[in-house]
């Protein structure tokens, strides 16, 4: 059973255009090609880039955010309260107003006091503005590097300025040494960025963010296999040359930029693969897998382009100077803060004094 589907998967006519085979891509001659087992060092790699982002974290990135003086927002936390806790825990962080009211009976606390423990709750449990600059900083680091090995590696090829040249001979192509480090690090980080997508800090897009991740991997694995190395370094390195900057958006408060990658992706690397390849051979499987990925990738670049320009929207209207894609902070409203300052944290709904007796309502 397990032959079976190793033999149907690897089946050539799903992978290579007509009249090609696996042996035909079989290094000869001092000519080296893009082989499957090659990516088993990946899976390494992505705990070895686990390792380094924390080191990364804690001696590059938290000194650094002394440095930009980035604080921590002193939070007013929910005082412990089993019924409401037990709700909280158990059934939603988000209650409906029947839910509140029922729960103002049986924690004793009014109906204001329980929608402002729950607003304090989910405060408590979104992540720190340090521990969002340390991740940010983290990605902002990675892909501003490989961005600048990725343009070395490809600034002096042909296929670089006429994207004719990278279905030239396809696929034999043979691989460059360059062409391999590129891929195993680029393919590393983004299995590094699926293992730790559930401790990271979680956007409004999680969801998208797991596609991205899915489709970014899949798409590099079969492009490796395919032999798209060509096509796939370029794909990669205009990703590169947006996403560092969107990772100085996304926490800097400045004014978003629209990354390049929304106009160039379908513009001019699409075509390369939806168009040029169907001058040369048949359309394959290889070939409507790999575009329906370049597909989902796009779909998803609109998706964000859009959240964008909603914030460039608001930023230049001087609403908002913060990352569309974020969970925003809860906030008390002044009457809350009032009584907070009077009377000392909530206890059960009512206000506790300094020497730890209640004052009744």
């Amino acid at each position: 059973m397990f032959q079976t589907l190793y033999s149907y998967f690897w089946w050539e006519r799903l992978w290579l255009p007509a009249n090609l085979t696996w042996a035909d891509l079989e290094d000869r001659d001092g000519r080296v090609y893009a082989k499957a087992s090659d990516l088993y060092i990946t899976l390494p790699l992505a705990f070895l880039f686990l390792v380094v982002r924390h080191l990364f974290e804690t001696y590059v990135a938290t000194p650094l955010a002394g440095l930009l003086n980035v604080k921590e927002k002193v939070r007013l936390k929910a005082t412990p309260n089993a019924v409401l806790e037990k709700f909280y825990a158990a059934t939603t962080k988000h209650p409906k107003q029947a839910d509140v009211e029922m729960l103002s009976k049986k924690s004793g606390c009014t109906v204001r006091q329980v929608e402002r423990w729950f607003r304090r709750r989910r405060n408590q449990d979104r992540p720190s503005l340090l521990k969002k600059f340390r991740e940010a900083s983290w990605r902002f680091t990675f892909y501003l590097i490989a961005f600048i090995a990725g343009m070395a590696v490809i600034v002096d090829k042909p296929w670089f300025y006429d994207l004719r040249e990278v279905w030239k001979g396809y696929p034999i192509q043979s691989m460059l040494p360059s062409q391999y480090w590129y891929y195993m690090i680029e393919l590393s980080f983004y299995w590094s960025l699926l293992f730790s997508i559930a401790s990271d800090v979680k956007r409004k897009d999680f969801k998208e963010q797991i596609i991205h991740h899915v489709a970014t991997i899949i798409l590099i694995s079969f492009s490796w296999f395919a032999n798209y190395v060509r096509a796939g370094t370029l794909i990669m390195a205009l990703h590169d040359s947006s996403d560092y900057l969107l990772e100085v958006v996304s926490r800097g408060g400045g004014m978003p930029v629209l990354p390049v990658t929304g106009a160039a992706f379908p513009g001019r690397i699409m075509h390369c693969t939806m168009v040029y390849p169907l001058d040369l051979y048949p359309a394959f499987f290889g070939y409507y897998f790999f575009n329906f990925m370049m597909v989902v990738l796009q779909l998803l670049h609109i998706f964000w382009a859009y959240l964008i320009i909603r914030m460039a929207q608001k930023f230049i209207t001087g609403k908002v100077v913060e990352d569309e894609r974020s969970d925003r902070e809860e906030t008390d409203n002044s009457e809350e803060e009032e009584e907070v300052s009077k009377n000392g944290p909530l206890s059960n709904g009512h206000p506790v004094l300094n020497n730890n007796h209640r004052k009744t309502d």
